[in-house]
Order: C-alpha cells, then structure tokens, then sequence
C-alpha cells in the first residue's frame, strides 16, 4: 500500500468487466461482502447473487443483470476494505461508465440502497433502447482516437450511426452503435492499419445516440433520487473534471448515456493533482491493466477476490 503521503484514488470498473462468479470468493470468505449481496437480493426481488455466482454466462452479459451485479460486487469489496482500514480515505474517486454509480456511493453522495435501484431502472431502460435501436460496442486498438473519431464520422448515416464511446488510453477506443455501422467503420479502421478489433461482452450500444430514445426517461428517474455533495471529490465520465455540486452530478448522469467516456483524460487529470496510486474495487482488473499506458508512473492496486486483501498492509 501506498504511503499516507501519497495521494490515491479508488477507481471502480464498468461494462465488459464481469465474469460467472464474480464476488463469491469473497462473500464467502467475508460476511460484511455477503451481506452486501444478500440484502441486494432482497432490494431486486430476485437472486442476483445466484446470477452473479453461477450464470449463465448469457445472462450475466445481459445489461439488466450486468449493471446491478457490477455494483454489488464493487461495493462489496469496498466494505471489505473499509473495514479492514476504517480510517482510510482516497483523495479522489472515479468510476469507468456504470462505475460512476459505485464512486457515487463510495464518495457517501448516493446511498447503496438508491444506487442499486437506479441501475436496475437504467439497465432496463438501456435493454429497451436496444431492441428499439440494436447496436454494439467494438475496441480499436493501435489507433489515436482522432483518427477514429474521423472515420466514425464518415461512415455515420442519419439512419445508422456510430461514434466513440469511450477513450480508455492511447491506442484502445471503443467505438458504438448500429451494427452497420459498426460493420463500416471496422471495414474502414482495419483498412488504415487497427492492429485489432475487439467486440465488447455488453448487450446494447451504451454512450452512443442509440441510448437518446430513453434519455428523457432516464433524466426524470434520475430526478426523483437522492443526492447529496460528495465527501471525496468525484471526477466525472463526461467532463473529465471534479463534479462539485449535486446539480453537476444529476447533470453528468443525465447526459451520460449518450456520451464519451472520457477515462483517458479522468486518470490525467487525477494524475496532474498528484494522484500517483489508484486502487480499482471490483470485477477483474480492466482498469489497472490501462492505467500505465496512460501515466506510466502510476501505481495500480486491483482488488476483487479475497487473495487480493492478503499482501495489503495499512497505510504507514
């Protein structure tokens, strides 16, 4: 662990990140994770966990279950933390898409309770754009985002479009939106040299305009939650920089259906307030595996499973 002179962030992962048995090991190995779970179940009416633990691998890819099995397990491990070390508290949070509602509770701006509710109603809203508007999500990788951004525009119909969803480094893009054109700009991006083209585990085309035929919807729910100032500044997806109001947060969910993901510019921005030491609480490591391309000096801590809090020792 980082030294309590250094400046940390816990970062919380999204969309692509989940795997059949994500958070057992450690709801088994931890009551305080198991009872995230259990009362999750509870709040849902259905078994989550069951679907988090066992699959299948179908319907933990379907984005109504995906979202709320993500945050659970997210904010599973960042009890287990908490109490490990109460004392502890990050500089800065950050959360990657469907992340930024774990950095929401983690930052005390939303509660759990209302966290996991609001992604379920927005899983089920994204499912329903999709079937409207089917679509997909693709990373590019081994191009700069100006390129793709270029090609995305030329290919891009008023009846078929597709733009960048979200920068996650230099050289890894993913682009979303309608299968045809997703279908063209691949054509086009592995014609000027994308070294590869990887379709994304999500079921919908999130951060695209496919999502605007439910984003009034979605910004009415938003309204009816709770939130209140964040107690750890909370760097948002949209804008790359701090939310400072609870306007700014009900702004930045609001809009954040149909825009960039800006995590790119999220880890340098924590980056230049001297954040050198970022901790990633949730399923797998997708994060972490980024975060040196992007600042090559950063420290990556990913904590999932139970084997991942052994070598952990308090800040000094």
């Amino acid at each position: 662990m980082p030294s309590s002179t250094n400046k940390f962030a816990f970062i919380f992962p999204g969309q692509g990140s989940q795997m059949i048995g994500m958070g057992r090991d450690l709801a088994e190995e931890f009551p305080i994770a198991y009872d995230v779970f259990k009362q999750a179940d509870e709040l849902l009416s259905f078994s989550l966990s069951r679907i988090a633990w066992e699959g299948p691998k179908v319907k933990i890819n379907d984005t109504i279950y995906t979202q709320p099995a993500l945050l659970v397990h997210s904010i599973a491990v960042l009890r287990v933390f908490k109490n490990i070390f109460p004392e502890i508290q990050p500089h800065f949070i950050a959360g990657h898409s469907l992340g930024e509602f774990c950095a929401l509770v983690a930052s005390g701006s939303l509660s759990f309770e209302d966290a996991l509710i609001l992604v379920k109603e927005r899983g089920e809203l994204m499912k329903r754009a999709g079937e409207v508007s089917p679509g997909c999500m693709v990373a590019i990788l081994g191009l700069d985002i100006l390129t793709v951004e270029e090609i995305c525009i030329k290919v891009s119909t008023d009846d078929d479009v597709v733009q960048v969803a979200i920068d996650n480094c230099e050289g890894q893009v993913v682009i979303s939106g309608s299968k045809v054109a997703i279908d063209n700009a691949i054509h086009a991006l592995e014609k000027i040299g994308a070294r590869r083209v990887i379709p994304l585990a999500v079921s919908i085309a999130s951060h695209s305009p496919l999502m605007a035929k439910v984003q009034n919807e979605f910004s009415q729910i938003v309204k009816t939650f709770s939130i209140v100032q964040p107690r750890v500044p909370i760097i948002g997806n949209v804008t790359a920089c701090s939310l400072n109001s609870v306007n700014g947060i009900r702004n930045e969910l609001e809009t954040q259906l149909t825009s960039r993901v800006r995590w790119r510019e999220t880890i340098q921005y924590l980056n230049q307030e001297d954040v050198n030491t970022f901790i990633e609480m949730g399923s797998g490591n997708v994060l972490t595996g980024i975060l040196r391309r992007i600042c090559k000096e950063a420290i990556g801590i990913s904590l999932s499973n139970p084997k991942d809090f052994e070598h952990l020792e308090p800040f000094a």
